[in-house]
């Protein structure tokens, strides 16, 4: 392919959907002595590509936080948007690691960014219940063990629908001074069945999301759900604005990036 290019020669936005299991990284965002997704994807790319890139993701997961729609945008110039789908499509199982995979690959404007360009993002976490652990599952849920009030978690959870500002939310050290309100545009929980085993799935849709906020927003339901807590107590842990208001941060592995909006038309699949 080409060499390294200067800005001026970069004619479009190369966008991948791609998913991972999250368990052997230390979270999406590079880190010089860890093991990370965008890590992964930047190097395979650059094989690809043969130059130096630069990626950017629709949103960063934490250390164990698994996707299966996640988007990376990088801009590229006209002779790398004219490869075919069906070689980028062979080109990346070879070229990544099994526990990370591409599903679809877009084009988009110049300029266009995976990050700033999104509208929304959704992320569900899996949590099983019951005295035996999930087995095949085990890897992308929470075992909880005990039961749950899942009609008290649903009216607590309906709380935080809106703009708020989560700040009893997020890691306390991400917090300090940066903006902390956020939009929460949709929360519901449903029973899902994979392989034989179930688990309660909470699924969250919102503008944007603080770090470890997801993982809180459900260590605080299950304090409910255990009815250790009653669901009008959101209220008082949104009012807060201290981390340790809220009930703990749930475990990384049942956390699933699921999907991101963007605007009709800013995607255009590659042909």
């Amino acid at each position: 392919m080409h060499r390294e290019e200067d800005a001026s020669s970069l004619d479009g936005t190369l966008v991948l959907r791609l998913g991972y299991d999250g368990g052997a990284y230390a979270g999406f965002a590079e880190q010089p002595t860890e093991t990370t997704v965008a890590g992964e994807v930047r190097r395979a790319l650059e094989v690809f590509l043969r130059r130096p890139i630069e990626l950017t993701c629709a949103g960063r997961t934490d250390a164990g936080v698994h996707a299966v729609g996640q988007y990376v945008s990088i801009p590229v110039t006209a002779d790398e948007l004219a490869v075919p789908r069906s070689r980028w499509m062979r080109a990346f199982p070879a070229l990544l690691p099994h526990d990370i995979a591409v599903s679809e690959v877009f084009h988009a404007a110049p300029g266009f960014s995976a990050r700033f360009d999104a509208r929304s993002r959704t992320y569900t976490y899996r949590i099983a219940t019951g005295d035996a652990p999930p087995l095949l599952t085990r890897s992308v849920t929470w075992w909880h063990r005990w039961p749950l009030d899942v009609a008290a978690m649903d009216d607590a959870a309906q709380r935080l629908v809106g703009e708020r500002d989560f700040k009893s939310f997020c890691k306390t050290s991400s917090a300090i001074g940066r903006p902390t309100h956020r939009c929460v545009q949709a929360v519901s929980f449903a029973r899902e069945c994979s392989l034989g085993e179930e688990c309660l799935a909470f699924t969250i849709r919102g503008n944007a999301f603080l770090h470890s906020m997801v993982r809180t927003i459900v260590g605080t339901l299950v304090e409910v759900g255990c009815h250790r807590r009653e669901p009008a107590w959101i209220d008082e842990v949104l009012a807060a604005c201290d981390r340790a208001a809220a009930g703990p941060t749930a475990p990384a592995c049942g956390l699933c990036f699921m999907d991101v909006a963007y605007d009709e038309g800013a995607l255009v699949r590659c042909p």
